[in-house]
C-alpha cells in the first residue's frame, strides 16, 4: 500500500483530519515508514510523506494556510537539501503543538554527527525526542513512540471535546484558578472566552446567556455556575470525602511527590493509608511543564503527569484520597492521633506525614496583589500560556521551576523575560535548563532586576522594574507576570509541639531542641513523637522532585519501626 503524498488523499474522506508527516530521502525508508503510518493511523489521521525539506516545507506552508492541524513530524536528519533538525525547528514555529521526532537508525545515536544536533535540538527544545526507525512491519518499537507523542498532541488540541467545557472572562481570576486546578489534576477540559463565538453558543446551550461568573459545563450536559473548588472536584469525579472507614494507620498530609512516595510505598506494605490535598494531586511540582532529569523518563515528563501516575499507583495498591480538603489541625488520645478536616471529617491514624509542600512568596506590592490571575499569577500552571500567545510576559525567578516554566511559555509568547534578583542563574537552575534558555531567541535574563510596582484596570498593563547596580526603574508594558520566588511553607496549622526553623519549616531528627523522648527521634520524625515530615515544608530538605520522592519512601522505613515499637497496628 502506498502512502499518500502531497497531492494525494482519501476522496472518501468528509472532514480534515490531522495530519502526520514523514519525511526521509531514502526510497525504501520512506515507503516502509509510509505503510506503516497508514496501516497504524490512517483511519484518524493523514498521513503524507515527503523526500526532500522543499517538498516538505511546501507540504507544512500548505496546512498552515489551510487551518489544518499537523499532529506530528518525522524526518531523517540527513536531507539531500537540508537537515531534520533544521526542519523540525521550523515546524516548531508554525505549528507550536505538533510533536517533532528525529528518525534515526540502530547505533546511529553512537555517531557523534547525528547525535550532537539531536542533543543540542532536544536542549533547546526544537526537537521532541528521536524515534528508531521501523525495520520490518507491525515494528512495535516504533509505534509505542509514534503513539505516546500523539497522545501528548491529542491533549493539546482544544477542537476535541474533553470532559469539561469552561467558559468565562478570559482575565476573570476565578476562571484562571479553575483552569489551574483542572490542569494540576490531569482533567480534560476545553476553555471558551465567554465573548467568543463557541463561548457564547456553549452559553446558549446551557442557557446560561446572562452569567457572568464561570461556567462549567460536564460532558453530560449538567452545567454548575460559579462552582466552589469541591463542587469542580465533584464534577470530574475526585473523592472529596471519605467513604467507609476513618481509621487508618498512615494519613498523609499533601499530595505532592515526598507525599505520593509515602503513599505508594505505605500502602504496598500493607499499611492503611489516607492521603489528604488541599488542592491538587502533585502539590508545586505539578505545574512544572516539563521534568527533564527526573531518573526514568528519559525524554521528560510533566509534573501533572507524573502525579497522576503516582496517584494511580498508589490508589492500585489501596491507597483513598480525600481531594480539595485541607487539614486543620492534629491533637493526640494515647497513641493515636487524630485530624480534623475542612470537610468536617476527622481522621485517626498511627502516624501522620506531613508532606504539605511550600507555596510561592508574594510580591507584597499592592498595585499587583488586586490583579492576581488578572496578569499577576503565583506559580506557572501549563493552562495559561496559550492565552498570552504573541504577548509580552514576565517570569520572576531563579530556580528550575521559573526556567521550566520561562520555556513553556516562550513556545507561545512573543517575549519573555526572566527577572533575578542575583547576578547569575548557574547557583539556583539546572544547566540543561540554562542551555535552553540561552538557545531561545525570545527569552532575555535581566540580572539584578526586581519588580517594584505595576500597573492595570482590571488586567495587568506594565510593571515598574529597579536595577540594583544602577539604582535606575523603567516602567515597561507587560501582559502577564508569573511569580516563582522562594518558599512559604504551609505549618501554620500545627500544634506548638511540632518544632519549626525561623521560616517555618519543620525540623525533624537529631536538629530537634524540644524533642520530649529518650530514645533519639528517627531521621524524619519531628518533635512530635508519630510525626514525620517529608519533603519541601521539610526543614533543610533539598527542593528537588527526586529527593522529594525519595524522602518519602524512606519515611515509610522509619514508620514501621514506629508503629512496631508503639504496637498500634
Amino acid at each position: 500500500m502506498a502512502p499518500p503524498t502531497a497531492d494525494s488523499e482519501d476522496p472518501g474522506r468528509t472532514e480534515r483530519a490531522p495530519v502526520i508527516l514523514a519525511v526521509d530521502d531514502d526510497p525504501d525508508a520512506i515507503q516502509l515508514l509510509g505503510d506503516e503510518l497508514v496501516d497504524r493511523y490512517g483511519r484518524a489521521y493523514r498521513v503524507l510523506t515527503a523526500r526532500a525539506t522543499a517538498t516538505a516545507r511546501e507540504i507544512i506552508a500548505g496546512l498552515r494556510a489551510d487551518g489544518d492541524r499537523l499532529a506530528l513530524v518525522l524526518t531523517d536528519q540527513w536531507l539531500p537539501d537540508g537537515t531534520g533538525c533544521e526542519l523540525l525547528a521550523e515546524v516548531r514555529d508554525l505549528f507550536p503543538h505538533a510533536r517533532r521526532l528525529l528518525l534515526i537508525s540502530w547505533g546511529e545515536w553512537a555517531v557523534d554527527a547525528t547525535a550532537q544536533p539531536l542533543r543540542r535540538g532536544i536542549g533547546l527544545g526544537q526537537i521532541d525526542y528521536y524515534a528508531l526507525k521501523p525495520w520490518r512491519p507491525a515494528d512495535e518499537l516504533f509505534h509505542r513512540t509514534v503513539t505516546e507523542f500523539l497522545h501528548e498532541w491529542v491533549g493539546s488540541d482544544a477542537s476535541l471535546s474533553r470532559e469539561l467545557t469552561v467558559v468565562a472572562d478570559e482575565t476573570d481570576a476565578r476562571a484562571h484558578e479553575l483552569r489551574s486546578l483542572l490542569t494540576r489534576n490531569r482533567v480534560p477540559f476545553v476553555f471558551h472566552a465567554r465573548t467568543s463565538e463557541e463561548g457564547m453558543q456553549v452559553l446558549e446551550e446551557a442557557r446560561q446567556q446572562g452569567a457572568t461568573a464561570p461556567v462549567v459545563v460536564q460532558r453530560n450536559g449538567l452545567v454548575i455556575v460559579d462552582p466552589s473548588n469541591v463542587e469542580l472536584a465533584n464534577s470530574y469525579g475526585a473523592t472529596t470525602t471519605l467513604q467507609g472507614s476513618r481509621d487508618f494507620d498512615v494519613a498523609v498530609v499533601g499530595a505532592g511527590p515526598s507525599g505520593l512516595a509515602g503513599a505508594v510505598y505505605a500502602s504496598s506494605e500493607g499499611l492503611r493509608t489516607v492521603v489528604i490535598e488541599r488542592e491538587s494531586i502533585g502539590g508545586q511540582a505539578g505545574a512544572s511543564s516539563r521534568i527533564r532529569n527526573y531518573l526514568g523518563f528519559q525524554r521528560g515528563i510533566t509534573g501533572a503527569d507524573l502525579a497522576q501516575r503516582a496517584q494511580q499507583q498508589a490508589w492500585v495498591f489501596g491507597t483513598s484520597f480525600v481531594q480539595m480538603c485541607e487539614a486543620l489541625s492534629i491533637r493526640t488520645d494515647g497513641d493515636r492521633f487524630y485530624l480534623s478536616s475542612s470537610n468536617r471529617s476527622e481522621i485517626a491514624c498511627g502516624v501522620v506525614l506531613l508532606a504539605m509542600g511550600v507555596s510561592y512568596q508574594r510580591l507584597a506590592i499592592p498595585a499587583l496583589e488586586v490583579l492576581t490571575g488578572a496578569g499577576v499569577f503565583y506559580g506557572a500552571s501549563p493552562s495559561e500560556a496559550e492565552r498570552f500567545t504573541g504577548r509580552t510576559v514576565f517570569v520572576v525567578g531563579g530556580g528550575n521551576s521559573a526556567g521550566q516554566a520561562a520555556v513553556h511559555l516562550a513556545k507561545h509568547a512573543k517575549r519573555v523575560t526572566i527577572l533575578v534578583r542575583r547576578d547569575t542563574l548557574t547557583e539556583t537552575m539546572s544547566r540543561y535548563l540554562i542551555d535552553e534558555i540561552d538557545g531561545q531567541l525570545n527569552i532575555e535574563v535581566r540580572y539584578r532586576t526586581q519588580i517594584v510596582d505595576g500597573t492595570g484596570d482590571g488586567h495587568l498593563e506594565s510593571l515598574t522594574l529597579l536595577e540594583a547596580s544602577t539604582g535606575d526603574a523603567e516602567v515597561v508594558a507587560a501582559d502577564a507576570v508569573f511569580v516563582l520566588i522562594g518558599a512559604r511553607p504551609h505549618t501554620d496549622w500545627l500544634p506548638a509541639e511540632i518544632e519549626r526553623d525561623r521560616f517555618g519549616f519543620v525540623v525533624t531528627g537529631a536538629s530537634s531542641a524540644s524533642w520530649p523522648l529518650e530514645r533519639p527521634p528517627f531521621l524524619f520524625e519531628s518533635s512530635m513523637p508519630g510525626v514525620f515530615a517529608v519533603g519541601d515544608v521539610r526543614s533543610g530538605s533539598v527542593k528537588r522532585v527526586a529527593s522529594a520522592a525519595g524522602e518519602g519512601s524512606v519515611a515509610i522505613q522509619q514508620v514501621h519501626q514506629y508503629l512496631e515499637m508503639t504496637e498500634t497496628y
